[in-house]
């Protein structure tokens, strides 16, 4: 993968620029107060500014905290930074790991396409007290899923998925089974085939799934869903133009949940662990299911089809179901899943929803931990009449109510959630909308380090 994070550097002895923390009230002194002046340095939070020696060279480099500062604007630093090694100064020990992490996901840069190369990266020596293995590995796996989103669906297609899950899955000496085209219906998953059948042989659908630790039946078993639609034209449904331009991201969820399991089975945490993905395309062809048309399910539950653009729920059902037949006693699910999330809330703001109170305590603690933001919605059963169907026992969108879609997304999958364990959906949005120093517009990792830290702390090592 063509990813150029920066490298966190453990060694204390390098030679490193110094990175001073500055706040409004600080005083700079001699040539550094000179020159701050002449640039209008003032220490405002993001503000950046090379100080060059007596020689011309660089010296350090002042950055802005603002009044408070947020471990967060190290995503801005690294994007600013040119190449070099570098190390902060005045920062607080309890905020080492924050900034590490903060500073290796902002240095993130999808360059596949470029015929430039975009030259060297910044580097940064490790503040005091981080591990940096473990960072290493949190930023690998943030920049695992973004660079999944950001490839163009031509060159991520289910066979791409499928491949990155199998290199998954070897790193860490997993399981891997993977049912692919008409064999869904053999093996019971209807859904997913109804789905993807109208893609090219070469893109056929396909169910992944990978398990680690299994034999442990001593741990508790924790199943991590992924949607991953890897281009959604809407179906026969089709969308317009603006609204099909970003769907190479519509896999966000498949790669949240390769990401965070390969993470989860590197750290070795105290689980047993099933990742599954639905991959496929919703493509337009003659083959291609149709609105009014009753598809069959895993689970059993005959589902109508109000909308072929709402293609993401129904494949989730089928691995939702598989994920059941587990038994787990936690299901974590990803997915790119509405529009109507991101009406509600916005694009830098997911939806988190589960039934299980301690679940959505422990994710929204996490969450604050590590500045990944979620934020609970309700799985409200007032409007669970919005998804009945005249002559199936579901139907997958809920056209006679004009509001609340990502809740009636949510109350569909809880149909189909384990009935074992707590389980919990995140509709993520994996994009970043607009270009800004550390949050290039491109793919984005959301949720995942809160799930990361909530699953840490419940099932230790």
């Amino acid at each position: 993968m063509s990813l150029h994070p920066p490298i966190l550097i453990a060694e204390t002895d390098v030679v490193a620029v110094p990175v001073r923390l500055v706040g409004p009230d600080a005083a700079l002194e001699g040539h550094v107060g000179t020159w701050a002046a002449a640039n209008a340095f003032t220490g405002k939070a993001g503000q950046m500014l090379l100080v060059p020696g007596h020689d011309g060279a660089l010296s350090e480099v002042l950055f802005g905290t603002g009044k408070t500062f947020d471990p967060k604007s190290m995503r801005g630093l690294a994007a600013k930074l040119p190449g070099g090694v570098y190390r902060l100064e005045g920062l607080a020990e309890a905020d080492g790991a924050a900034a590490a992490l903060a500073f290796l996901l902002g240095g993130y840069r999808f360059d596949r396409y470029k015929t430039r190369d975009g030259g060297e990266a910044a580097r940064l020596v490790a503040p005091p007290g981080v591990d940096v293995e473990e960072t290493l590995r949190i930023a690998a796996a943030c920049a695992l899923a973004r660079e999944m989103v950001d490839t163009p669906a031509a060159d991520m297609g289910p066979l791409q998925i499928e491949t990155i899950a199998r290199e998954i899955a070897e790193s860490v000496g997993a399981s891997i089974a993977v049912i692919e085209g008409d064999a869904l219906l053999d093996e019971n998953y209807p859904a997913v085939h109804a789905v993807g059948r109208a893609a090219t042989t070469q893109r056929a659908p396909r169910v992944i799934e990978i398990g680690w630790n299994l034999t442990r039946t001593d741990l508790p078993l924790v199943a991590l869903v992924g949607k991953g639609v890897v281009f959604d034209t809407g179906g026969l449904d089709l969308k317009s133009a603006a609204g099909m331009r970003n769907m190479k991201k519509d896999m966000g969820g498949a790669a949240h949940a390769l990401a965070l399991g390969r993470l989860v089975m590197q750290a070795g945490l105290g689980v047993r662990l099933v990742v599954l993905v639905a991959a496929v395309e919703n493509a337009v062809s003659a083959d291609a299911f149709r609105p009014g048309d009753v598809l069959s399910s895993r689970k059993g539950l005959t589902i109508e089809i109000g909308n072929t653009d709402a293609e993401g729920r129904l494949i989730l059902a089928d691995v939702l179901t598989r994920a059941g037949e587990h038994s787990p006693d936690l299901t974590l699910d990803f997915a790119t899943l509405t529009g109507a999330a991101r009406v509600a809330l916005g694009p830098d703001l997911p939806p988190l929803y589960t039934d299980d109170e301690a679940l959505a305590a422990d994710l929204l603690s996490a969450s604050a931990t590590v500045g990944d933001p979620l934020w609970r919605m309700p799985l409200w059963a007032g409007y669970k009449p919005s998804i009945d169907s005249e002559i199936a026992d579901v139907r997958n969108d809920s056209a006679a109510w004009a509001q609340g879609g990502s809740i009636t997304a949510a109350l569909f999958l809880q149909k189909f959630a384990p009935a074992t364990g707590a389980w919990a959906h995140m509709d993520i949005f994996a994009w970043n909308s607009r270009n800004r120093p550390g949050w290039p517009e491109g793919g984005e990792a959301q949720a995942m380090r809160a799930c990361y830290e909530m699953l840490k702390r419940r099932y230790p090592v």
